[in-house]
């Protein structure tokens, strides 16, 4: 077996100075070494979507990538959206209010896709959150609904704080 090797990144605004075997995808980091379920393991080959974290801001898929690969990035999962008192975020709740969400498992690849999203384009148009969500795949709602819930977003954002954006300060 490989030595350990050591990586210090930013995972939903915490520190980690940690060993990782090489071979150790970072899907399996977040949920097996730092307890982050919220990121789903789906089809593992990078094409589904249901994996999906914000590395360093832009939209990963987090089962392609080797933890050790990541020393001093910055990484966002689902679990950095809803205040630490549980009051979901504004993407989360336009997408329960709007019915953008069946089974669930692949929600959270949407939700970062969205927060990607409305962190460069606030107000999108249905065309902008088509493009933005089409390495999601969903095979429960047809996708209207997920892209009705994402323009909701923006304007709850908007509506809520002019000045805010989906990123952490969010």
């Amino acid at each position: 077996m490989p030595d350990k090797v050591r990586i210090r990144l930013v995972v939903n605004d915490v520190a980690h100075d940690t060993l990782v075997e090489p071979r150790t995808l970072l899907v399996d980091f977040l949920r097996d070494e730092l307890a982050l379920t919220g990121t789903h393991a789906g089809c593992e080959q990078g094409v589904c979507g249901a994996c999906t974290v914000l590395l360093d801001g832009r939209t990963t898929r987090s089962c392609l990538l080797f933890a050790a690969q990541l020393d001093g990035t910055s990484i966002r999962t689902v679990e950095s959206l809803a205040a630490p008192d549980g009051t979901l975020h504004p993407i989360q709740r336009a997408f329960v209010e709007n019915h953008g969400l069946q089974c669930g498992f692949c929600t959270s690849g949407m939700l970062m896709s969205a927060c990607e999203l409305l962190d460069r384009t606030p107000l999108p148009e249905p065309a902008d959150v088509r493009e933005s969500i089409s390495g999601n795949l969903c095979r429960c709602t047809g996708y209207q609904n997920i892209v009705r819930s994402v323009c909701a977003a923006g304007r709850l954002v908007a509506a809520e704080n002019p000045n805010a954006t989906t990123g952490a300060d969010a």
